[in-house]
Formats: structure tokens, C-alpha cells, sequence
């Protein structure tokens, strides 16, 4: 790929695309710094870890509602407005999570918190595209995917390292003053002329939610990625209580996973390219793989170290291929659809963390959620080897993604960049 021109339109572009990926860094940081605070939280709060980790849920559900509702309601406002209101809303949100006076308190914090999440990724995909232009497209949404990465490897283990040594409310506000520094970047940077796309309407928006392939994709991911989040949610008592690791232990830990997800992005770009729906069945069987070793395994300090790097790998190369599939059933409305994958992604971070709370509950150990795990990644896998052949609709206006008979038959060079500008460790 060419370098951008040395120009000053060129170094405003790239100024803008820094503060989309302080965008992501801000909100990727968050959303997954709670799961190695969530013993912190609990006692803190009085609350077993289970019913702490409903916080997790209650984010994940604010995504689920907000993503496609917000960019659906949103779809005529101007786009650098939207991501500042955006932007603007989860600083403040994050903040009342930090003065939240008990757990029902911060479970509606976090339910505001999810709220602009994957619009924000929706958006900026679209704004980024439009900055640097078509030809450009892979780079802009790279880059904030940057921003997701550098927030898995180094934003949230330093957030929780920083809320194991001054406290869980501390790192809250510090992602909120951390989001008010991306509303000024994003003021500053983004350029006023990125409208709305010509003909947006609500209408049109929820026109490109009627077809059938789009939402079997979107409950395989939601109940497939319940997998991955089982575990994940609760991490921190994986680590310390079965593996026997102290506290400090977990940002490392944690630090791990972000460098294993940034793996599994990397080959999923590759495995992708080849074949979509390859790669989601691929994704799915060596995640429930990887979940295997790791409960067969996590009472030891190697065994749980190699199975949390897998399983970070291995979802995200499901994770990539199932976002680039909700891109390619939606091309009439972009922004909905990378909002949708968040919504999809999320829907099995609710699913998973109340699954695997469930688990713990019962009083099955921390170990248990690896096997309620399997199941749902295995659920995943089986709805996609029945359905995943369904025929894309056809777009007389992006002729590019469609008439497949297989997930993903599109351009996937394009196809790839934006789903990963909308992935979480995430995926989510």
C-alpha cells in the first residue's frame, strides 16, 4: 500500500484517523478492563463475583440495544457530530460508573456506557473511509483498529493494574477523562464536511435489517462468542483462585490475551481472503478446541497461560469473519452493519457472562464456565454449518458483496479492513 502524500491534507487525514483510534482505545480499554477488576468491584460493593459480573452483562447489553439503535435513529445527522455526541456520552457515562454507590447503580451505568460503543465503531469506519478516500480505505480502518489492539495489549492492563493499586472507581474516571481527550481530538481533527450519506433515512436503515442470512449470522455470533466470554468475564478468579497466580499477575495475563487476539487478527486477514465461511467454522471448532485444553488445564500456571492465548487467537478469527459477514449483508448501510456486528459480538458477551455466572453460582468452581464455553461455541457452530450457505441478497448499488452462495464471497480486502476497525479483543 502506498504511503499517504506529505501534504497538508494528507497530515490532517492522518490526524483524523489518530483520533478515531484514541476513540478506540478509549472505549476498548473500558470494556474489557472490568473483567480483571470484577473481584475488586465485588468487594467493594459487597457482591459475590457472579453477581458483580453482571456488570459485564449489563454493558454488553447496552451495546446490543445501542448500536444499531442509535445508528438507526442518528442516520441523518452529520457524521463528525455524531461521533462527538458519541464520544462525549461514554466519557460521562464512565464517570457515573465510578460513583456508582451500589451494584444496581453501576449495572445502569454500564447498561449507558454500552450504549454508543458500536455506534461510535459503525460511524468512524464511514468517517475514516471518507477522510482519506476510497482508494484509502484499508488504512483508515486500520487504523482504528489500531487503537483496539494497542487497547487489548497495553490500555487494559494498565487500566487494571491502575484499579488494583488506587481502586476500581479510579480507572472509570480515568477512561472518562480519557474520552473527553478524544472529544477534543476528534473536535479538532475531524472535518465538518463528512455528511450523512446522500438518501439516509430510518427508513433505509431498517431496510437493510430484512433478510433472512443477516440474522441467522447475527445469532450465531451472539450465542457462538457466549464461548469466549464465559471465560473471559471471569478471568481474574481463573487466574489467582485455580491457577494459584497472585493479583499482580492478572494485567499480565491479561496483556497475554491482547497479544494473542492481535494474532489471531493478523491470520484471520489471511484466512479470510481465501474463504468466510471457512473461516468461521475453522473459528468456531478451534475455539471450543481451545476451551478444552483450558479447562483441562487451568489448574496449572502453563496450562491456563497457553489456553487463554489460544482462545484469543482462535475467536478472533471467527470474530473477523463474522463481522465481515454482517458488512457484506448490509451494503446499502455500512454504518449499520459494522454497528450490528457489535451488537452480534456483545450479545454473546451477555450471554456468556450470565452463562458462566450461572455456572459459578451453582457452585461448579471457576473452572465450570470453560464448559458452558463449549456448548455455546459448539451452538455457534452448528447454526452456521446449517445456514451458512443461505444466498446473500443482491444490491443493485454495491454490486461488490453480493450474489454468494458462501459467507463472504466479496472483495474481502475492503471487506476485512472494516470488520476489523469493529472488532473488539474484541471483538466486542
Amino acid at each position: 500500500m502506498s504511503r499517504p502524500p506529505s501534504t497538508p491534507a494528507g497530515r490532517s487525514a492522518n490526524l483524523a484517523l489518530l483520533a478515531l483510534a484514541l476513540g478506540g482505545f478509549t472505549i476498548g480499554t473500558t470494556e474489557f478492563a472490568s473483567m480483571g477488576l470484577l473481584p475488586d468491584i465485588a468487594d467493594d460493593l459487597g457482591a459475590s463475583i457472579p453477581a458483580a459480573g453482571h456488570a459485564i452483562t449489563a454493558y454488553a447489553a447496552g451495546v446490543v440495544v445501542g448500536a444499531p439503535l442509535l445508528t438507526v435513529l442518528a442516520a441523518r445527522l452529520p457524521r463528525r457530530t455524531l461521533l462527538l455526541a458519541l464520544m462525549g456520552f461514554y466519557a460521562v457515562a464512565n464517570v457515573l460508573s465510578a460513583l456508582a454507590p451500589s451494584l444496581p447503580w453501576l449495572l445502569a451505568g454500564r447498561f449507558l456506557a454500552g450504549l454508543p460503543h458500536g455506534a461510535f465503531f459503525g460511524v468512524g469506519a464511514v468517517v475514516g473511509t471518507a477522510v482519506v478516500g476510497p482508494a484509502r480505505r484499508g488504512r483508515a480502518v486500520a487504523t482504528m483498529m489500531v487503537g483496539l489492539t494497542v487497547a487489548n495489549v497495553v490500555g487494559v492492563p494498565l487500566a487494571t493494574f491502575l484499579g488494583q493499586r488506587l481502586g476500581w472507581r479510579d480507572a472509570y474516571v480515568a477512561v472518562g477523562l480519557l474520552g473527553a481527550v478524544a472529544v477534543v481530538g476528534l473536535w479538532c481533527f475531524v472535518p465538518r464536511g463528512v455528511a450523512a450519506a446522500e438518501g439516509a433515512s430510518v427508513r433505509r436503515e431498517l431496510g437493510a435489517l430484512r433478510n433472512g442470512p443477516l440474522w441467522t449470522t447475527f445469532v450465531a455470533a451472539g450465542i457462538g462468542f457466549g464461548g469466549l466470554f464465559a471465560v473471559y468475564t471471569y478471568v481474574a478468579p481463573l487466574v489467582t483462585d485455580v491457577a494459584g497466580l497472585g493479583d499482580d499477575t492478572v494485567p499480565v495475563v491479561l496483556a497475554l490475551f491482547g497479544v494473542g487476539m492481535t494474532v489471531g487478527t493478523l491470520l484471520a486477514g489471511r484466512l479470510v481472503d481465501r474463504s468466510v465461511l471457512r473461516t468461521v467454522i475453522l473459528g468456531f471448532a478451534a475455539t471450543a478446541a481451545s476451551l478444552v485444553v483450558l479447562g483441562l488445564t487451568a489448574r496449572t500456571v502453563a496450562g491456563v497461560l497457553v489456553g487463554l492465548f489460544l482462545l484469543a487467537v482462535t475467536s478472533s478469527l471467527v470474530g473477523i469473519a463474522m463481522q465481515t459477514r454482517l458488512m457484506d449483508l448490509s451494503p446499502a448501510a455500512p454504518s449499520l452493519g459494522a454497528a450490528l456486528s457489535h451488537s452480534a459480538l456483545n450479545l454473546g458477551n451477555a450471554d456468556g457472562a450470565w452463562v458462566g455466572g450461572l455456572t459459578i453460582a451453582a457452585g461448579w468452581g471457576y473452572v465450570s464456565p470453560t464448559w458452558a464455553g463449549v456448548g455455546l461455541t459448539l451452538a455457534g457452530l452448528a447454526i452456521v454449518v446449517a445456514f451458512g450457505r443461505q444466498r446473500v441478497p443482491r444490491h443493485d448499488d454495491d454490486a461488490s458483496v453480493t450474489g454468494s452462495s458462501e459467507i463472504g464471497a466479496a472483495p474481502v480486502s475492503q471487506r476485512h479492513a472494516v470488520a476489523c476497525a469493529a472488532s473488539a479483543p474484541s471483538e466486542g
